[in-house]
C-alpha cells in the first residue's frame, strides 16, 4: 500500500472504460460503501483521499528535485563558446528558476477537488489523459432490478496546477483545464457525466474533510463494483461558513457555473460582468486573469492589468493569484498606483471630487498644460550675438512666436523643437539688414550656418530654457492652485464656485508630490500625455560597455539565481497591456477611464461591476467615456444573480436601501440564512463635549461583542469623513477589526460588520445612498447598526433607512 511510503504501480491508462481499483495510481480504500453520514464512511473517503495527497507530494518533491537539478547544471555552465549559448543558459536558469518558485510554494488546498465520472460518448481523450465528452455514452446508464445503474468509468482529481506521474498520467488535472470544466459547471439539471463532486479540505499536507455533491441522485452508481459513497451536507454551504481574514481566499474550489462560465469565456473582445454585492464579482476577475494565462501565455505575455478601486481592495485581492499558481504576468493596482512614481490613498470632499473626475477636466488640462509656460520670471527680450553685431527680438515678437508654436498639435514638451526653430527664425528677420546674399543658394547656406552658430550660444540657451522649459505634470496642478490662473484656464468649462473648490484643494501639493489625492492622479496622467515627454539618449549599460570590450560573461550565478526569483513588478512597470481587467467599474470616473484607456489601447477587456453600488454622481457621463475606451470592440455581457456573501437576514436589509436608491434594480438572491437578525444599537447623541465620546463608547462596545460572537474579522464602517477618528475608538482590541471609510469598504467582507449612523454615510455625497448600500453588504455573518439622531430610529433602534416602510426622510 502506498499508505506505507511506498509507491503502488502506475496502470498505463488512467480511468480506463470500465471500473479500475485504481484511481490515478492508488488503491481505493477497501470495506463496504454506502450512502450515508457515518463515521466509519466519512473516515474512510478522508483516508483514501490522503493516500491520494500523498503521492502527488511525493511527485512534487520530485519535481523539485529535477528542477534544482536543472538550474544548477545550466547555470554553472560558463565554459559556452558564442553569445547565443550564453544566452540558451540564460533563459534556461530563467525559466528554471521560475518553476523551483512555483514548485515551492506550497498552498493550502493544494488538492481540492475530485469528480467521478460516466463513459464519455466517443471514449476520446484530450492531451491531460481525460476524455474529452461532455455528455456519457449511450449505453453508459443501465437498467437492472433495482433501477438505473452505471459504473465509473474515471476519476479526475482538480487541483491548483497539473502534476503528472512519471508515465505522464496526471495525478491533479489543473483548475483551468477543459477537463476541470465539469467541475464547476455540473449541475443536477444539466449533470453531464459527472455523477458525484466532491471538494477536498485540507490543512498543509494533511487532508481534513470531504463533502459530496450528488448530482445524479436517482442513478446507483458503481465504484469497483461497489456503491459511490456520498459524504457531507454538499461543497458549497461548506464554504460559505468560513471565517474570513483580512486576506481574499481564492474560490477555486467553489466556483459555480455561472461564475465559471464568465472564468472560461473567450477574450477577443470586451467581456462586461454585472453582479449584485456577493456574487463573486472580483474573484471571477482575479481567476479568470489566471485562466487566460494558462489558456494563451505567449499571448498575454504582454501582462494582465487588474485595477482596483481602493489600495484595501489590492491588499485583501493580491494574494489569490500565487495560490492559482499564477504570478508574474499580472499587476494589480489601485487607481492611486496606477501612474508610475506616484501614490496617493486619499480622497477629496465629494463636491471637488465631482470636478475632477468630471471629463471637463480634460479641456481645462489642455489649457493649463499650454497657459503654464507663461511665467512672471520668464524672459521678455531674446538678444544674442551674432553676424558682428547683437540681435534682439523683443516681446511682441515672442508672443507671435509662442501663438506660432502652440497652433501644432503636439504635446507642449515635444514643441520645443519647433519653438527653437521659430526663434531662430526671428533672429534671421532681426539681422535683414546686414546679412546680404541676394542669391538664393547663397542666401540658404548662410541661414543653416546662422542657424547652426546660433543654437550653440549660451544666451540661447539659456533664453529657451527660460522661455520654454520642459514642464512637469506635478508643475501644473500646483499652478493650477493660483485661483487667478486657474479661472482663466477653466473659464465657460468650469463654474466659479468649483474653480475655488478645485484650486483650495490643490494647495496642499508639494513640490515632491506629497498631498496627491486619488483623483489627482488621473490628473496627473492626463497631463503626460498633453505634454508629453522628450525623448533623451540613454547613457550606454554596463553590459553594452562590456560587450564593446569583447567581454561575453557579464552575470554571476548568484545573479542569474536572484534575477530567476525576483518579483517581476522589479523588472519594470508595463504601461500598455494585453488584457485590462477593471474591478468595480461603476466607481470610475470619466477622467479615470481615460487614465485605465491609455494602459489598454491594444488591450482586450473583462469589464467587472454593479451600477446599484456606484459611489460616482453622474453614471450616464462615466459610461460615455467608458464606451470611448472601449471603442468598436464586441461587447459579451454575463450577469451573476446569487449573493453568497450575506446570509438572507442581512441581505433584507441592505436590499431596502437598494429600493430606494435604485428602484428598478433587482437585487442578487441570497442562498443561505443563519437566524441571525440584525441587531440595532441607538446612540443618544446628546448635545455637549461629552456627545462624540459616548458614539466612542458605543462603537468600541458592539465592536468587542462582534469580536466575541465571530471568529474571523469585523469591519467598522463609517462616513468617510469619520475614518482617522474610528479608528482611535477601536484601538487596542486586535488585528481582527478594523476601521474603514464607506469609499475603502468596496470589495472587501468580513465576518461582522458594524454599520456606524447610516444617514450621516447616506448625506455624504449624490451617491450616497448607493454607498451605504455597499456598507450594508460587507457581513457574511453578523450585521450590528448604530443609529444617532440623524437616523430617526423607532423604538426597535432601526434607522428610517433601514425601516421597512423606510423613506428619505432619514437624509435629514
Amino acid at each position: 500500500m502506498a499508505g506505507n511510503g511506498e509507491r503502488p504501480p502506475t496502470p498505463p491508462v488512467r480511468g480506463g472504460p470500465g471500473p479500475s481499483p485504481w484511481v490515478y495510481g492508488w488503491p481505493l480504500p477497501e470495506g463496504p460503501r454506502e450512502r450515508g453520514r457515518g463515521l466509519d464512511v466519512r473516515e474512510r473517503e478522508i483516508r483514501g483521499e490522503q493516500g491520494h495527497l500523498d503521492a502527488v507530494y511525493r511527485r512534487l518533491e520530485e519535481k523539485i528535485h529535477e528542477a534544482e537539478f536543472l538550474m544548477s547544471d545550466a547555470a554553472k555552465r560558463v565554459q559556452v563558446g558564442t553569445p547565443g549559448a550564453l544566452a540558451e543558459r540564460d533563459a534556461l536558469v530563467y525559466r528554471a528558476g521560475r518553476h523551483l518558485n512555483r514548485l515551492n510554494s506550497e498552498f493550502e488546498d493544494f488538492l481540492f477537488g475530485r469528480i467521478d465520472l460516466l463513459l464519455g460518448k466517443d471514449g476520446t481523450r484530450g492531451p491531460d489523459g481525460a476524455q474529452t465528452s461532455v455528455d456519457p455514452a449511450d449505453d453508459a446508464v443501465r437498467e437492472d432490478a433495482d433501477g438505473a445503474v452505471a459504473d465509473i468509468a474515471e476519476t479526475l482529481h482538480i487541483g491548483r496546477m497539473g502534476v503528472l506521474d512519471t508515465e505522464y498520467v496526471p495525478l491533479v488535472i489543473d483548475w483551468r483545464a477543459p477537463a476541470a470544466a465539469p467541475f464547476y459547471r455540473a449541475t443536477p439539471v444539466t449533470p453531464g457525466r459527472v455523477v458525484r463532486r466532491r471538494v477536498i479540505r485540507s490543512k498543509g499536507r494533511r487532508v481534513v474533510g470531504v463533502e459530496d455533491d450528488l448530482l445524479r441522485p436517482r442513478l446507483r452508481a458503481l465504484l469497483d463494483g461497489e456503491e459511490l459513497p456520498v459524504v457531507g451536507d454538499g461543497a458549497l454551504m461548506a464554504s460559505l461558513g468560513r471565517a474570513r481574514g483580512h486576506a481574499m481566499r481564492d474560490i477555486v474550489a467553489s466556483i459555480q457555473a455561472e461564475q465559471d462560465e464568465v472564468i472560461r469565456a473567450p477574450a477577443a473582445s470586451v467581456t462586461e460582468v454585472v453582479g449584485g454585492p456577493g456574487t463573486g464579482k472580483t474573484a471571477v476577475a482575479l481567476h479568470r486573469a489566471a485562466y487566460l494565462l494558462y489558456q494563451d501565455r505567449r499571448r498575454y505575455a504582454g501582462g494582465i492589468l487588474v485595477v482596483s478601486p481602493t489600495p484595501l481592495l489590492v491588499s485583501y485581492t493580491e494574494g489569490v493569484l500565487p495560490s492559482l499558481g499564477e504570478e508574474g504576468q499580472v499587476a494589480i493596482r489601485a487607481l492611486g498606483d496606477l501612474v508610475e512614481g506616484v501614490s496617493a490613498d486619499s480622497y477629496d470632499e465629494p463636491a471637488v471630487a465631482r470636478v475632477k473626475g468630471s471629463v471637463r477636466m480634460a479641456r481645462v488640462l489642455a489649457r493649463a498644460a499650454r497657459g503654464a509656460l507663461q511665467r512672471e520670471d520668464q524672459p521678455q527680450q531674446l538678444s544674442v550675438v551674432a553676424l558682428g553685431r547683437r540681435l534682439t527680438v523683443g516681446p511682441e515678437r515672442l508672443a507671435d512666436v509662442r501663438q506660432a508654436v502652440l497652433s501644432g498639435t503636439a504635446p507642449v514638451n515635444l514643441l520645443r523643437p519647433r519653438a527653437r526653430r521659430l526663434l531662430i527664425d526671428a533672429l534671421w528677420d532681426a539681422a535683414d539688414e546686414v546679412r546680404g546674399h541676394e542669391d538664393p543658394r547663397m542666401r540658404a547656406e548662410a541661414r543653416e550656418a546662422f542657424g547652426e552658430d546660433v543654437a550653440d550660444e549660451a544666451e540661447f540657451t539659456d533664453f529657451l530654457d527660460a522661455w520654454w522649459p520642459e514642464i512637469a505634470p506635478l508643475e501644473v496642478l500646483r499652478a493650477m492652485a493660483d485661483e487667478r490662473r486657474l479661472g482663466r484656464w477653466a473659464r465657460r468649462v468650469v463654474p466659479q464656485g468649483d474653480v475655488r473648490r478645485l484650486s483650495r484643494s490643490l494647495r496642499r501639493l508639494t513640490a515632491d508630490g506629497r498631498g496627491l489625492s486619488v483623483h489627482d492622479v488621473a490628473l496627473l496622467d492626463e497631463l503626460r500625455t498633453v505634454l508629453g515627454t522628450p525623448a533623451r539618449p540613454k547613457p550606454p549599460s554596463e553590459e553594452h560597455l562590456l560587450a564593446e570590450l569583447g567581454v561575453a560573461e557579464v552575470t554571476t550565478y548568484a545573479d542569474r539565481t536572484a534575477r530567476a526569483a525576483r518579483p517581476p513588478a522589479e523588472e519594470g512597470e508595463r504601461t500598455d497591456y494585453a488584457h485590462v481587467i477593471v474591478d468595480e467599474a461603476q466607481d470610475l470616473t470619466p477622467m479615470q477611464w481615460r487614465m485605465v484607456g491609455r494602459r489598454g489601447r491594444r488591450a482586450t477587456w473583462t469589464v467587472v461591476g454593479d451600477p446599484a453600488q456606484s459611489s460616482w454622481s453622474d453614471p450616464e457621463e462615466a459610461a460615455a467615456e467608458r464606451s470611448a475606451v472601449l471603442g468598436n470592440r464586441p461587447r459579451r455581457p454575463f450577469e451573476l444573480t446569487v449573493n453568497y456573501r450575506n446570509p438572507s437576514e442581512v441581505a433584507e436589509v441592505a436590499d431596502r436601501v437598494l429600493a430606494l436608491a435604485m428602484p428598478a434594480a433587482t437585487p442578487p438572491r441570497a442562498v443561505r440564512s443563519t437566524g441571525l437578525v440584525p441587531r440595532y444599537r441607538v446612540w443618544s447623541g446628546a448635545a455637549g463635549e461629552a456627545a462624540e465620546p459616548e458614539l466612542a463608547t458605543v462603537v468600541r462596545a458592539e465592536t468587542a461583542r462582534l469580536l466575541d460572537e465571530v471568529e474571523g474579522t469585523v469591519g467598522v464602517v463609517v462616513a468617510m469623513g469619520r475614518r482617522r477618528e474610528a479608528a482611535t475608538w477601536i484601538a487596542g482590541l486586535g488585528d481582527r477589526a478594523v476601521a474603514l471609510g464607506s469609499l475603502e469598504a468596496k470589495g472587501l467582507e468580513y465576518d461582522a460588520t458594524l454599520v456606524v449612523r447610516p444617514a450621516e454615510i447616506a448625506d455624504e455625497s449624490p451617491a450616497g445612498l448607493r454607498v451605504l448600500y455597499v456598507a450594508l453588504t460587507r457581513a457574511t455573518q453578523r450585521l450590528t447598526v448604530i443609529a444617532g439622531p440623524g437616523d430617526e430610529p423607532d423604538a426597535e433602534g432601526v434607522p428610517s433607512l433601514l425601516a421597512e416602510s423606510g423613506d428619505l426622510a432619514g437624509l435629514g
